[in-house]
């Protein structure tokens, strides 16, 4: 986020707690199911299913569990029927929220994400509605604690990779790039072993909301909380600027 840490972000998603991170393993299985449907099972092979594993992998996801991942696509590929919704709303004050989702009942998904922005007091609007406030780009973070380096020496490397930009927090360096070229960097930088803490295509808000009425925190906690509770909830994106 603006104004703080996202490697510290990226560190607390990690150290949630069993139910949490459960979470995140059946989102990334997900991915891995759709990217072997649409491109294979070998990942020298798909540059989409590349990605999903180096996401697994900065997500903590045990290599075995990828595997067996993959291999269950593999086996049910005929089987695998999610599909990409994408849903954008309003939280307080003007937040602006989008949902991605991937599912196999667009019906059930529609209604649990229009009641978490119910119950948030928010209201989804039209497509299109809020994703103009935001950049699809490629974010990769590398944390300090896991690669100590020159700074200038790291951007150089990112630029010469094919990245848009390079910038350096307090814990962290974050590196951005064009949507389509991202998978060409992340790769780049993994074969020069630069660990990294997160990398994916993702939406970056160009400016931040910040709230300070009680009410209005709470209920956009409340909504993102709700999401996040959503089994058939990707990825959630806004531009609420939290607090430390």
């Amino acid at each position: 986020m603006s104004g703080h840490s996202k490697f510290a972000n990226i560190k607390h998603k990690k150290e949630k707690n069993d139910k949490a991170r459960g979470k995140i393993f059946t989102i990334i299985g997900r991915e891995i199911a759709v990217a072997v449907k649409a491109g294979g099972p070998d990942p020298n092979n798909n540059s989409k299913l590349r990605d999903v594993i180096a996401k697994a992998k900065a997500s903590n996801m045990p290599s075995d569990t990828i595997e067996r991942g993959i291999k269950k696509a593999a086996g049910e590929a005929g089987d695998v029927n999610y599909e990409s919704v994408t849903y954008e709303g309003y939280g307080p004050n003007g937040t602006a929220i989008i949902v991605r989702a991937l599912t196999d009942n667009k019906n059930r998904t529609a209604a649990d994400v229009r009641s978490a922005f119910t119950k948030g007091n928010g209201s989804i609007g039209t497509q299109g509605c809020v994703s103009f406030m935001f950049d699809e780009k490629g974010q990769i973070i590398v944390a300090k604690e896991e690669y100590e380096t020159d700074p200038d020496d790291l951007m150089m490397i990112a630029l010469d990779a094919g990245a848009e930009d390079f910038s350096e927090d307090d814990d962290s360096y974050e590196i951005l790039t064009d949507p389509s070229s991202f998978s060409e960097v992340r790769e780049n930088l993994e074969n020069q072993n630069i660990p990294m803490a997160s990398a994916e295509v993702t939406m970056i808000p160009q400016n931040y909301v910040s709230l300070t009425d009680e009410q209005d925190i709470y209920h956009i906690r409340k909504t993102l909380d709700l999401l996040d509770e959503c089994e058939d909830v990707q990825e959630v994106y806004h531009n609420w600027e939290e607090g430390e």
